[in-house]
């Protein structure tokens, strides 16, 4: 069958394709850590679990609005208010299966062919794939180990032509964990009024930070009208299952948006958005120690590696993932990868996986226990002592 043009700019996720093959592997016997998939490792809190039952059980299982229950709307648009220290409109929240929607969603409705779109670098590949997908020109703003995976506002404009429409931010950062602060967040807002820039923000992490406090671009003088803000349940509630996130977008874009939602998907279930009500509303106390013990492996991550040589990590402040720089060890970052699967039996991330800009980093998710993590940082050491000399090559 032949497939449209448009396919072959399409991209994926790496990270379903290393899992597959480690399922493989597990299939002959093998014993393998998994931290190479972005989802937390503990269970859906029970009283959010409790209401989505509910919900079955009581007749919420039809179709609902397209932008998502008014309830659900009201209760998004307090909380995220609120954690940001500003006033929203229920009436500007669009509720999606997930938050992958609203860069579709959000990048379909705004970006014309050769539009440019600035995006993070490493970053997540979802960004790069849908720019091309569209015919657009993805720019890819480096984040580099020297600047804490974040980058100078210098950096960012001399990237920005007259053919810019959009940037992309996502702090706190996939792979790389790094938190994008107060100061450099207004000196990027002043850049894109005086530049009519729209900015995707992508803040899916944002209850994950470990010091210091999550900023918003949104909050800046001018960015409201100008900011689509993407966050959701998935990471915070441990819900990746439910498929449910959000979209707080100025609100002449809310109509937009909420058509292409009917012509994809109708609505997001009517089940999990009464879960999401209960999970933004009712007992925080399972998110509270979820974070808690985030921080624990982070820093018991962060500490192994450190030990290894030819292994240096920074430790960062948000999101459940380390990206060590692995240059010293002198083998490409996706030969590092296969060799720590098929060898050591540790499911990781080639650099690579999120970029070009990648190369020379692994990306490891902490969603899994300081028992697993212990393991798997023996294992890594075991096996970079058994890489030949030979197999070691400029990266």
């Amino acid at each position: 069958m032949r497939l449209a043009d448009r396919m072959a700019r399409l991209g994926t996720e790496t990270a379903f394709e290393v899992l597959a093959r480690a399922r493989q592997l597990e299939s002959t016997g093998r014993d393998i850590v998994h931290l190479e998939i972005g989802e937390p490792d503990f269970d859906t809190p029970r009283n959010v679990i409790d209401a989505g039952v509910r919900a079955l059980r009581t007749g919420h299982t039809h179709y609902g609005p397209a932008a998502g229950i008014p309830e659900l709307r009201e209760a998004i648009a307090e909380d995220a208010g609120k954690r940001r220290g500003m006033a929203l409109d229920p009436e500007c929240v669009l509720v999606c299966p997930g938050g992958k929607p609203i860069m579709f969603y959000a990048l379909l409705a705004l970006i014309n062919e050769g539009d440019e779109v600035i995006y993070p670098n490493p970053g997540f590949p979802i960004y790069e794939s849908m720019i091309r997908f569209l015919g657009a020109t993805p720019v890819a703003l480096p984040l580099t180990v020297e600047k804490r995976f974040a980058f100078g506002v210098e950096d960012l404009e001399s990237l920005i032509t007259p053919r810019t429409r959009m940037l992309i931010l996502n702090s706190p950062h996939n792979p790389t964990g790094g938190v994008l602060d107060a100061d450099l967040l207004e000196a990027i807002a002043d850049l894109a009024v005086r530049h009519d820039l729209i900015v995707l923000s992508d803040e899916i992490y944002s209850r994950l930070v470990y010091e210091g406090t999550h900023s918003s671009i949104a909050t800046f003088p001018g960015m409201l009208e100008r900011t689509i803000l993407l966050d959701g349940f998935s990471k915070t509630f441990a819900m990746t299952g439910w498929r449910l996130g959000y979209g707080i977008v100025p609100r002449p874009l809310l109509a937009p948006l909420a058509k292409l939602q009917i012509n994809a998907v109708s609505c997001t279930a009517s089940f999990t958005q009464q879960a999401g009500i209960e999970a933004l509303t009712g007992d925080q106390t399972a998110i509270e120690k979820m974070v808690a013990e985030f921080r624990a492996r982070r820093d018991l991550l962060v500490d192994g590696l450190e030990s290894i040589p030819g292994i240096r990590c920074l430790r960062p402040s948000g999101a459940f993932y380390v990206f060590p720089d692995v240059k010293d060890l002198g083998v490409p970052s996706r030969k590092l990868q296969d060799l720590l699967l098929e060898q050591g039996g540790v499911a990781c991330l080639s650099g690579t996986a999120f970029g070009r800009h990648g190369e020379g980093f692994l990306r490891f998710s902490y969603a899994n226990s300081q028992e697993n993590l212990t393991k798997a940082i023996e294992r890594i050491a075991g096996t970079l002592k058994q890489i030949p000399a030979s197999a070691r090559s400029s990266s």
